[in-house]
């Protein structure tokens, strides 16, 4: 009989440490073919109860993942809807300055003008967002060279001074030495010039854009400030989303890309960008770098 009942509670002791095993790995399956099949909103976390275990730890991975992929697939959607919406207005203008210019040939030099505007509005556009999809896809140049940002900072400068002053402005740089940075050259010049292009943007007529460049415990911090109005403090991180543009800027031409490919280049050099309202006036945008080796 001590051997008939050591074995009977030995089967229940096995049967109930299986079900223990077996039940949370049942749900795993289960949410895995739940995703598989288009259900993102899966999630098992609170089925696993109060397990401490590292089936329990597998079940908040899973949700991170799950969360991971439902953001991403939702970003994706929205891109593509956005990108259809903003392609679907010049295509409708270009469609009927053809039209037009079918019916009333003697005005064909302002249909051409309409033409021509649009189709390098959407030229404008396709090269933003193949810029995207690169920085996405990690498929640009190399990361390795080593520069001085500050010389870049100058060139761009340069560029970007002729357009402040044709709104009697003025843009000032205030940059300390051997600000080197590791990285690609034309993809770093191509987020501090959409951020430098949007501070001229916006600021007023007479006011002064401000950009500074310094180290800061192990970065190289460069700072863009303008006298604009600035953006309501719920939207400091949506501007950086594709297409989304401010109330204020909605005068001002552009799709919204200019911050999104910034701060798609600075993740890519593992760096950061962040936006603020100053408490002085004005809005002011930061980047950080590390600072090269």
């Amino acid at each position: 009989m001590p051997i008939v009942m050591g074995g009977i509670v030995s089967l229940l002791f096995a049967w109930l440490l299986a079900l223990y095993f077996s039940r949370p790995i049942r749900t795993l399956q289960d949410a895995f073919e739940a995703e598989a099949g288009g259900k993102l909103d899966t999630r098992i976390g609170a089925k696993m109860g109060m397990r401490q275990d590292e089936l329990a730890d597998l079940g908040k991975d899973f949700d991170r993942m799950a969360e991971r992929l439902q953001a991403l697939v939702e970003g994706q959607r929205r891109l593509l809807h956005d990108v259809s919406h903003e392609l679907r207005s010049p295509l409708a203008r270009l469609q009927a300055a053809a039209g037009l210019l079918q019916q009333q040939p003697e005005r064909a030099e302002e249909f051409l003008e309409r033409i021509q505007r649009d189709t390098g509005r959407i030229d404008t556009l396709v090269g933003e967002l193949l810029t995207l999809a690169r920085l996405d896809a990690g498929m640009d140049a190399n990361l390795r060279e080593t520069f001085d940002l500050a010389e870049l900072i100058e060139d761009l400068a340069e560029d970007v001074r002729f357009e402040a002053m044709t709104k009697e402005g003025m843009l000032d740089l205030a940059l300390e030495n051997n600000l080197h940075v590791t990285g690609n050259i034309e993809m770093l010049r191509r987020a501090l010039e959409n951020v430098l292009r949007n501070a001229v943007r916006h600021t007023p007529e007479g006011t002064i854009v401000t950009m500074t460049g310094k180290h800061e415990q192990g970065f190289v911090v460069v700072e863009v400030i303008d006298a604009g109005a600035g953006v309501a403090d719920t939207d400091l991180e949506t501007i950086f989303e594709p297409f989304y543009r401010a109330e204020n800027s909605r005068p001002f031409e552009g799709y919204g890309l200019g911050l999104t490919i910034a701060r798609q280049v600075m993740k890519l050099h593992e760096g950061s960008i962040k936006a603020a309202n100053r408490a002085s006036g004005g809005f002011a945008v930061t980047l950080r770098l590390p600072l090269a080796a």
